[in-house]
């Protein structure tokens, strides 16, 4: 009995050793625990704050000081009691966390109650060390330097007024100033009105006339009709455009014509044209060949330029100048492009797609030392253009070459910084969203070689995605393993000898399609690694005559791969063998890819991809096939393997 006793104390008192030792050594690291008893104290810590539960909070708290999440629970404390917390403690804790997100998002809530209680000098200097200014905080900031005769704040602050979104209710007060002071004028509301009827915003057309004398402004009743009736309002109301504000609804009823068909906009147009200023006839022909140049319309250029011959033309923004572009790209009118191109802003002129096409455009208008001069700069980069214009020069891909892996020492040094445990702890607890913002935040000033630390890092632990995008960001330095990997070849190979598909074409577009995320569901319902629609996946699943399929297999890695290669297969099968046309109906459906097609003659597989009239499924080709280049570099592919022009191919008439 005694040495049971005696036992039992021992063994009680080893306990207590144990546990006293564990917990000084918890406080002397600097990794934080990784336990699932703290893991989940975290959940629970955060479940209480979401409630408003400042007790069971603070409970926890106490449990979870050496956690990596531990700044959050603390951010969770002081966020509940933000309005009687003192500055010092809010300045102890930003001071604490300099530079971490979890102090940014502070720092964001206590400015909103700093203006709130108009405490402009505290607000100025914590404004000032913000990262992220928004539209909110900016427009509180404005509201401060308007009030002290800052002249230059109003002259910014009219920037924010040409949108046709609403704004945080922050900017009312500056927006009001402005208006008094006649710095945005009525002709600056009509502006503001014409955006939001573009797109389609009633509401805020409405609200910015409320701003317009009454016997100007809007019609609300007929502005509802042209919205209900396009075509009806048009034929009732063509004698009756006599105002500005029935020339802005009558624009409007045309492009509320328009974004459903051409012909019936245009004939609309051609009967009350006359009864529009010019430069209301210069804005609705570029309307006019912005949707038709989507469409695919052959008359598109055609009234594009009309837009710019009016007497007092409408400037074009960059996204019609883009679309003039893809008119005369389809036309094969190189002086238009080259026109075009120098009509866009400095920023867009500057941007890796327009450079290439006006590189293509100088070289067939005999221009080809100018045209080198562009596609030498652009071959030094590492996206789609960059390797259109190598191929243009006539280089060759050497990816893995270039390839500079870092030391095994890198990264653990790198796994053990704070933002990168917050991560991973957030991932650990499938908090996806916080531990994308909280690494976002992280890696966002690194250099070269802290990036491909933070790739690796990331790889080891299975966030592809993060690997992905992080290597991604490199500007000298490259590891084309890091950006281009390849997960699950042991089950993928012996698919595609079956399916006698490119490696390397599919892992670019598993690569585009889901970063290689086994469980991700896209907004529209697509699954698994080569996110399959429920009803593809159905229809494959019978093609292979999978017995008692169901919808939650979609996402097990092997049966995912096997219904996506087969799909992928069928519409290449079914579309000239074309990789290109094969990758636009994956995206976007084979009906599309065929309807792109030009009808009376057959088309450079590059301008075919330019001129996609969805931008996420034009933006998706072009990185599919891309990275289909890359992939076949990476995998060691022998050098027989199709260059990307060779991939985009020639796209045949329809």
């Amino acid at each position: 009995m005694f040495s049971l006793y005696l036992y039992a104390m021992i063994k009680f008192l080893t306990n207590i050793i144990f546990l006293f030792y564990a917990c000084t050594l918890a406080a002397s690291q600097t990794i934080p625990s990784n336990l699932s008893g703290l893991d989940s104290d975290f959940i629970a810590a955060r479940k209480a704050f979401q409630q408003g539960n400042a007790t069971q909070l603070a409970d926890y708290a106490k449990r979870l000081n050496h956690h990596a999440l531990a700044p959050y629970v603390e951010y969770y404390q002081l966020r509940m009691y933000l309005r009687s917390t003192s500055i010092e403690t809010i300045q102890a804790f930003l001071a604490r966390h300099e530079n971490s997100l979890v102090a940014e998002r502070l720092r964001i809530d206590w400015l909103r109650l700093l203006a709130n209680n108009q405490q402009w000098n505290l607000f100025e200097n914590e404004f000032e060390k913000l990262a992220n200014k928004d539209s909110e905080l900016l427009c509180y900031a404005y509201q401060h330097r308007v009030k002290t005769h800052d002249n230059n704040a109003l002259n910014e602050a009219r920037l924010l007024w040409f949108t046709a979104n609403s704004m945080p209710d922050s900017c009312t007060p500056v927006f009001n100033t402005l208006i008094s002071r006649k710095i945005i004028t009525v002709e600056d509301m009509w502006a503001r009105i014409r955006l939001a009827l573009e797109a389609g915003q009633t509401g805020m057309a409405r609200y910015i006339s409320r701003s317009i004398p009454v016997d100007e402004a809007l019609n609300i009743d007929e502005l509802n009709a042209a919205a209900q009736n396009p075509l009806y309002y048009l034929k009732t109301r063509q004698g009756k455009i006599k105002t500005r504000a029935d020339r802005e609804i009558a624009l409007f009823a045309l492009l509320r014509l328009l974004s459903n068909d051409t012909n019936p906009a245009l004939v609309k147009w051609l009967e009350i044209k006359d009864k529009l200023s010019d430069s209301d006839q210069s804005y609705f022909l570029g309307r006019l060949g912005y949707r038709a140049a989507m469409r695919h319309d052959s008359r598109a250029l055609g009234w594009f330029q009309a837009a710019q011959n009016t007497q007092n033309p409408h400037p074009l923004t960059d996204t019609l100048l883009a679309w003039q572009v893809r008119a005369a790209l389809r036309l094969e009118r190189w002086d238009s492009v080259l026109d075009s191109i120098h009509r866009m802003s400095a920023t867009e002129q500057a941007d890796s797609t327009w450079q290439y096409w006006k590189a293509r455009a100088l070289k067939k208008t005999g221009n080809v030392s100018g045209a080198n001069s562009i596609l030498i700069s652009l071959s030094k980069e590492h996206n789609y253009y960059g390797q259109l214009a190598k191929e243009e020069l006539g280089a060759i891909l050497t990816a893995t070459k270039e390839s500079t892996p870092v030391s095994k020492e890198e990264v653990i040094a790198m796994e053990k910084m704070p933002g990168v445990q917050r991560t991973l702890a957030f991932y650990r607890l499938d908090l996806r969203t916080e531990a994308y913002r909280e690494w976002v935040w992280t890696i966002r000033n690194f250099n070269d070689r802290q990036l491909l630390a933070a790739a690796e890092v990331a790889r080891q632990h299975g966030h592809y995605d993060r690997a992905i995008n992080t290597a991604n960001r490199t500007i000298q330095q490259h590891d084309f393993r890091l950006r281009f990997p390849t997960p699950h070849r042991e089950t993928l190979r012996p698919i595609l000898k079956e399916q006698a598909i490119d490696e390397a074409w599919v892992y670019g577009l598993i690569r585009q399609e889901s970063r290689f995320l086994t469980d991700v569901t896209s907004s529209a319902g697509a699954k698994g690694l080569m996110q399959l629609m429920p009803d593809t996946a159905k229809w494959v699943a019978r093609q292979l005559g999978i017995v008692n399929f169901q919808q939650n297999l979609v996402t097990q890695i092997d049966i995912n791969l096997k219904l996506g290669t087969y799909y992928l297969k069928h519409v290449l099968s079914t579309l000239d063998n074309q990789p290109l046309l094969a990758s636009a109906a994956y995206n976007a459906g084979p009906g599309r890819a065929k309807r792109w097609r030009d009808n009376d003659k057959n088309l450079e597989g590059a301008i075919y991809a330019e001129t996609i009239p969805f931008s996420e499924t034009r933006d998706y080709v072009k990185k599919v096939l891309k990275n289909s280049v890359y992939y076949a570099n990476v995998l060691e592919h022998d050098h027989t393997a199709p260059t990307l022009k060779d991939r985009l191919g020639v796209v045949s008439k329809k």
